[in-house]
């Protein structure tokens, strides 16, 4: 089963314009969940003349029952906005917190 869980999942249906991978060894288990991939994901939807680009940075989060894209942040974030997103979650254990949120999500659309 795979979860877009955003308003309009229209946002995410192309390549991302930058992808971070923050884990991806495949053997993390979140109660009967295994965890095979963590990643960030950055779409740049427009460009203000004064503010820069609007960036939506998604988590996604790949497992043995499903994947969950879901909405990180998104905003006029100005440069490098993805790289210091990823160096905020590995540096303040933000990765666990974005792999609860999505077993949640897919515990919950699971029958």
């Amino acid at each position: 089963m795979d979860i877009v869980d955003l308003h309009d999942p229209q946002r995410v249906n192309k390549t991302p314009d930058e992808t971070v991978i923050l884990f991806s060894s495949g053997n993390f288990i979140q109660d009967e969940f295994k965890v095979s991939k963590v990643e960030l994901r950055l779409y740049l939807e427009k460009t203000d003349e004064k503010l820069g680009n609007y960036s939506l940075i998604t988590s996604f989060v790949q497992t043995d029952k499903g994947s969950v894209e879901m909405v990180y942040d998104e905003g006029f974030r100005g440069q490098d906005s993805l790289k210091r997103a990823s160096e905020f979650l590995t540096s303040n254990l933000g990765i666990s917190g974005l792999i609860l949120r999505s077993v949640i999500s897919l515990r919950g659309k699971i029958p």
